[in-house]
């Protein structure tokens, strides 16, 4: 049913119909009431994108993912579901769109296509192609991430460099002397990954005030990566005692490894990182390490967004997040190998 069909039975014209829907020109009282009660007898509902072309709003965020082909890793669903959920509560919805390769087309419709009010990018790359794009289309948007020239945008971010320091020298209390990083996959480091560029150089700085002994290893987002990685490690240098990671899908094949090795954790071996909650909860022993919190960062990214757009004129805001390193059961003292 629309507007034409309405009017027609209310008796009116169609501009008639549209004022009193929108409220932009005053209607008597008697043909507003002819048309409301043709309306609820025909259960009308605007049409979503006329309503947003009147009023310059369609009430939905795009979201962009990384590309379909990829399985999303439990902390990306974290922000998937927690971004859904704070739009939901804001009475907003989501346009997911993934981005990469093929979907680039996809990406560049949420961009031209007025479909979005505002956009979350997420998987940020420390030179994005996609943050260019947006700032030169003038389009709202919030990175989850950061490039490596952020003063201009939007964004909310957990500081890898810092935690990772901070895991590296909780090991270098415990006495741990020679250490590695097991990172992100090569892939992702290699296409500027920002996290994995971050852990990196704080893993680095931190080996280095502490006079200690690094060595740092690319691993891809699964078990039988980690197992693997762990094998690297041991068999190639058997003096490191302990890890830190920023990969979380990794760690149950680095449980698997070291019980396959014969190593006890954390009596023969230590492992912290940066995770999400559950995946520290859930490995055995628990895992020390600094939580990430993943849902409210998605959250916090939904209000930055509609900050930003409410006030386009508003200076970029940034939230640079470092939670406490949580001491759990999977580091102790250094014990020396017979």
């Amino acid at each position: 049913m629309n507007i034409g069909e309405i009017a027609r039975r209310a008796g009116v014209s169609r501009s008639t119909v549209s004022y009193t829907l929108s409220g932009k020109r005053p209607v008597s009282e008697t043909t507003r009431r002819r048309i409301l009660d043709v309306i609820d007898e025909l259960d009308y509902q605007p049409n979503a994108n006329a309503r947003a072309l009147k009023e310059g709003r369609t009430r939905t965020l795009g979201l962009v993912i990384p590309p379909a082909s990829s399985r999303l890793t439990d902390m990306q669903l974290d922000f998937v579901a927690s971004v859904v959920d704070a739009a939901a509560r804001a009475d907003l919805d989501v346009l997911l769109s993934p981005s990469g390769g093929d979907h680039d087309r996809s990406f560049e419709r949420v961009i031209t296509g007025r479909r979005v009010d505002g956009v979350i990018l997420m998987e940020i790359r420390l030179e994005d192609a996609r943050v260019t794009r947006l700032q030169q289309a003038g389009l709202p948007f919030v990175g989850i991430g950061r490039t490596a020239r952020s003063d201009g945008m939007w964004w909310v971010d957990v500081d890898y460099a810092t935690l990772i320091a901070r895991c590296v020298h909780h090991l270098a209390d415990l006495g741990h002397r020679d250490v590695a990083l097991i990172n992100r996959s090569a892939e992702l480091v290699a296409a500027g990954y920002g996290p994995g560029h971050r852990a990196l150089a704080g893993f680095a700085e931190a080996v280095a005030e502490r006079g200690l002994t690094g060595v740092d290893y690319c691993c891809a987002d699964d078990t039988l990566a980690g197992e693997a990685c762990i094998r690297a490690i041991l068999r190639e240098h058997p003096e490191v005692t302990a890890v830190a990671t920023i990969n979380e899908a990794a760690l149950p094949g680095i449980q698997r490894a070291l019980e396959t090795a014969g190593l006890a954790i954390p009596r023969d071996f230590s492992v912290t990182g940066v995770a999400a909650s559950h995946w520290a909860e859930n490995f055995r022993p628990p895992l020390t390490a600094a939580d990430v919190p993943a849902i409210e960062m998605g959250a916090q990214a939904v209000q930055l967004l509609a900050t930003s757009i409410a006030t386009p004129e508003a200076p970029p805001r940034q939230l640079l997040l470092a939670p406490a390193v949580s001491l759990r059961s999977s580091t102790g003292p250094v014990r020396v190998r017979r």
